[in-house]
């Protein structure tokens, strides 16, 4: 059984789509493979008093937008 010829989307060079191939079935296994210099990202971690501070600022937020959007006009 033949395997479907595609073209990359990056390089436009035609490739066999295997079922064992990794990454993108529109990518050429060369552009599909990963990049050796990607780190992973990695959460800032925060201590207590900046979580503390963020929780307080995003209810302020949401306090301030519950007034605008269902004050009453009197």
């Amino acid at each position: 059984m033949a395997f479907p010829i595609k073209t990359c989307v990056i390089c436009h060079e035609e490739f066999e789509l295997r079922p064992d191939k990794p990454g993108f079935a529109n990518r050429c296994p060369s552009c599909s493979e990963p990049e050796e210099s990607a780190e992973p990202q990695v959460r800032p971690s925060s201590d207590y008093a900046e979580r503390r501070a963020q929780l307080e600022v995003a209810a302020a937020r949401r306090k301030a937008m519950r007034d605008l959007l269902y004050r009453k006009d009197s």
